[in-house]
């Protein structure tokens, strides 16, 4: 395995509380394998990319457990030895790419540093970059843009470019596409595609619409709540889905919903305070199938199919 990711909590201290972000979070990503978390904001999708790359705002806090990438723990790893993987092996794509360039330099100043940083003369970093712009669809002179110059699919794709300049083995992309128009979204899809294919590149993808997911996942994680309550092959979890919370997903999405005429499930309610999080099973207030056992008792993610798991007392199958 390229990366493993062994029981994951993240806490962040609040006035309102200790809000659990992530619980007990464990998965793992082959080489060449892309894996997508999908769930509805605050689920800690983006809490948990956010962890592998070690970086979470001041007031969290990684409380346990192991990101395993080519054998290293990168939690426990020096910063200078965190800072060489970060960008050469390990590289992210945020979701607002006005927030993760730099508004005052232009493009290309910023994808060669990333570069220069890690050992590459300024000469090769600036070819390089030349090459990514065009290998993202974009002429050369964009590299003496600044971003706010550039459209948002242009600045989309510079923050691609940017991630991929020294060829990383693994990519984690946080709700890369969701600040995208929709007439665009599937050409930066398609392009993080061709890089997968050239590079043989790992990725760890972070979305809110799980028709997103359908379309470049190997595998796809349900996330509720801070808790993966799914998880397995993509076309096994969206023709065949056990959890409830995943049936709902699915329905609510008329492209991707199984069968017209299959009876909607009916979710009620809002998201529980993560402050404050239901005992037991974190869905069974909203569940139409909670019994006393889902509220006494925590379910934990079982196997019931080649590599599909799911956390739930009464899977759907």
């Amino acid at each position: 395995m390229l990366l493993e990711v062994k029981n994951l909590s993240i806490y962040y201290y609040t006035l309102a509380g200790v809000v659990k972000g992530a619980e007990n979070v464990t998965f793992s990503i082959g080489r060449g394998e892309w894996v997508t978390f999908v769930g509805e904001s605050g689920s800690g999708k983006s809490t948990v990319a956010h962890a592998i790359m070690n970086i979470v705002p001041s007031q969290g806090k990684i409380v346990s457990g192991e990101v395993i990438f080519e054998g290293k723990d990168l939690l426990k790893v020096g910063k200078e030895e965190l800072r060489k993987i970060r960008g050469k092996d390990i590289s992210m794509i945020f979701q607002d790419p006005m927030t993760s360039l730099d508004p005052l330099r232009k493009v290309g100043d910023q994808m060669v540093e990333v570069m220069t940083v890690h050992g590459v003369s300024e000469d090769e970093a600036r070819e390089r970059a030349k090459e990514l712009l065009e290998k993202v669809n974009l002429p050369p002179d964009r590299l003496d843009y600044y971003p706010h110059q550039l459209s948002g699919g242009q600045r989309q794709r510079v923050v691609i470019a940017r991630a991929m300049v020294l060829k990383p083995e693994f990519v984690v992309a946080d709700e890369a596409v969701s600040m995208i128009d929709v007439s665009m979204r599937a050409s930066i899809l398609e392009l993080l595609e061709s890089f997968r294919e050239e590079y043989n590149l790992s990725q760890l993808f972070i979305t809110h619409d799980i028709a997103v997911g359908k379309l470049i996942a190997d595998r796809i994680a349900v996330m509720y709540l801070g808790k993966i309550v799914e998880i397995g092959p993509t076309d096994e979890v969206l023709k065949n889905p056990a959890h409830p919370y995943t049936m709902a997903l699915i329905q609510a999405v008329p492209s991707i919903a199984r069968r017209k005429k299959e009876k909607k499930l009916k979710i009620t309610g809002e998201v529980p305070n993560a402050a404050n999080p239901p005992n037991g099973c974190r869905f069974h207030p909203r569940c139409p199938f909670s019994s006393e056992t889902c509220i006494a008792h925590e379910p934990e993610l079982v196997e019931i199919g080649h590599n599909h798991f799911v956390a739930c007392h009464h899977p759907l199958h």
